[in-house]
C-alpha cells in the first residue's frame, strides 16, 4: 500500500539572506523541531530519520526513511532514498529555496506500508479502513511540517 501527501509553504527567515541559505541546506538544523522525527542523523549529504505516526487500529508506527541532501544554486532538494527489507517505511523528497531571507519549501511524502493480502470482504474492509487512517495521518503530518521548522528557526 502506498498513500501519498504533499506540503508547500513559505517562512520568513529571522537573518541575512546568506544564513537563510546556510539554514535551509542544514537539514539536522532545520528539521531538528519537527516533532514527528525521532532519530535524525545527518552524515555528510545523507539523512536518515523514523517518522513517528499514530495510526487507528495499528497504534504507534514507526516508518525509517533515508533521503540525500542535493545542493541546488538557491536551496536545496532531497532525494527519497529506497529502504530495503522494511515492511513500513517513509520516502520524503522535496525541494527548498532561500528568496533572501524568504524560505519556499515543497515536501512529499510517500508511505509504503506492507499489508497481508485481503482474500475475504473482511480483508478488504480492514485494509479500507486503514488506508483511510493513514492519508488522514499522513496528511496531517505534512500540515504540521511548517510549525516544526518554524520552531527551528
Amino acid at each position: 500500500m502506498q498513500i501519498e501527501a504533499e506540503q508547500a509553504f513559505t517562512l520568513e527567515f529571522p537573518g541575512t539572506p546568506a544564513s537563510a541559505l546556510i539554514f535551509l541546506r542544514d537539514p539536522a538544523r532545520s528539521l531538528a523541531g519537527v516533532r514527528f522525527l525521532r532519530d535524525l542523523h545527518v552524515s555528510g549529504p545523507e539523512v536518515w530519520a523514523v517518522l513517528v505516526v499514530n495510526v487507528p487500529m495499528l497504534g504507534e508506527t514507526l516508518l525509517p526513511l533515508h533521503t540525500r541532501l542535493v545542493h541546488t544554486p538557491q536551496g536545496a532538494r532531497l532525494e527519497a532514498q529506497p529502504l530495503e527489507g522494511e515492511r513500513a517505511w517513509i520516502e520524503l523528497s522535496g525541494e527548498g529555496q532561500a528568496e533572501g531571507t524568504l524560505l519556499s519549501y515543497h515536501f512529499r511524502f510517500t508511505a509504503h506500508i506492507e499489508m497481508p493480502s485481503a482474500e475475504k470482504w473482511g480483508g478488504a474492509a480492514f485494509e479500507k479502513m486503514v488506508r483511510a487512517a493513514a492519508e488522514r495521518t499522513l496528511a496531517r503530518l505534512a500540515r504540521e511540517l511548517p510549525e516544526g521548522i518554524r520552531r527551528s528557526l
